[in-house]
């Protein structure tokens, strides 16, 4: 207990939130009823967003948040946003500060419910969304169930879902396709592009994001999964020479509020939320479509190149065995391990939204 008060101090700390009043102002700033100016100062949320830095956050969240809520609610309402990334709190935790109110509103990424909810990763496992409109449609079929499960298992209303760009590879020697991973240490950010890998006859290597640039230029790794934008920022143009085409994950996060804060909101707010959180929805995943197209452009040097630096780089094509590989590979053993991680209920979950929908049914573990 001592351990999660301390996480709640330092993320109270972080947010500017007076942590004894949280549940009942729902994330706003109070001001004393005696003060002449209470009437004219704006009802204030405070908002942990999205990952620091990327456009869905620098050109999405971030604008919405502190600008665009003022002007939709005529002055009334406004709020203060701080990506989760930098909330110095572990992602883990997210969740839980959530559920505790300690966090009114949050961001919390898919990938990081994989040790206690592992349920909630089925949207993106490796190799099951090949494009964005695949995703969607894997999601639409998925998200009655997160929903429900958010709001009676965790008491949190959830809000929006996000999208970030399409996590493809990256590799220093030569690539024909998805079958030269064999033998190769490939970076890995998450147990289920690890499962990918592995299958291919690759060596996974979990690695921190922060650590893709050093672990490739010490001879580490040979190749790294992660964004087609982020691999440019990151400068990898410069270090390998060839990415493939296929998405091997995406990247989901569920924006959502504590349940108690939510209804705490006076009614015009949260219906004025209700209205514009979709349109923010579509505008992240439209900046994440756009996102993995540019960042392949500026890789390849591309005159299309806009928000990155021009690289030089090869980009492998999907070819029909690349394909069919992603399909056997999902089949067979990206989607067992994750049964095997998450139990039977998860399989007859999955066979009741999401293997209906891609053709793919999942058996119980054993």
């Amino acid at each position: 207990m001592s351990r999660l008060r301390h996480r709640i101090a330092i993320a109270c700390a972080a947010l500017g939130l007076l942590c004894a009043g949280v549940s009942q102002a729902g994330g706003q700033t109070a001001t004393p009823s005696s003060a002449p100016a209470a009437a004219a100062a704006p009802y204030k949320l405070r908002i942990v967003g999205g990952l620091a830095g990327i456009n869905q956050y620098t050109r999405q969240e971030e604008p919405f948040w502190s600008k665009e809520l003022l002007r939709l609610s005529g002055g009334r309402y406004d709020a203060e946003i701080v990506p989760f990334d930098r909330a110095g709190v572990p992602g883990t935790e997210m969740l839980r500060l959530l559920q505790l109110g300690v966090v009114p509103f949050g961001t919390t990424l898919m990938s990081s419910f994989t040790a206690q909810y592992p349920e909630y990763t089925a949207p993106d496992l490796a190799g099951l969304n090949p494009d964005i409109a695949t995703l969607k449609s894997t999601l639409a079929a998925f998200r009655p169930y997160l929903e429900k499960r958010m709001r009676e298992q965790h008491g949190v209303e959830p809000l929006a879902v996000y999208v970030y760009p399409a996590q493809v590879v990256f590799c220093k020697k030569p690539l024909r396709g998805l079958a030269d991973l064999a033998g190769r240490r490939t970076r890995v950010s998450s147990s289920t592009q690890a499962d990918f890998v592995a299958a291919l006859g690759g060596v996974a290597v979990l690695t921190g994001f922060a650590q893709i640039v050093p672990s490739l230029t010490d001879g580490n790794t040979e190749c790294a999964i992660t964004g087609t934008m982020s691999g440019n920022t990151l400068g990898l143009p410069g270090i390998t020479t060839h990415v493939h085409a296929m998405p091997i994950t995406w990247g989901l996060a569920i924006f959502g509020a504590n349940r108690a804060a939510w209804e705490a909101l006076p009614p015009d707010l949260r219906a004025l939320l209700r209205r514009e959180l979709p349109r923010l929805e579509a505008a992240i995943w439209d900046e994440s479509e756009r996102e993995t197209s540019d960042g392949m452009a500026c890789n390849r040097g591309l005159p299309t190149c806009q928000g990155g630096r021009k690289g030089k780089m090869v980009m492998v094509p999907i070819s029909a065995q690349d394909e069919r590989s992603r399909q056997e590979i999902l089949a067979s053993t990206v989607l067992p391990r994750w049964v095997q991680r998450c139990g039977v209920r998860c399989a007859q979950v999955w066979n009741q939204t999401i293997g209906p929908v891609r053709g793919v049914s999942a058996s119980a573990a054993k």
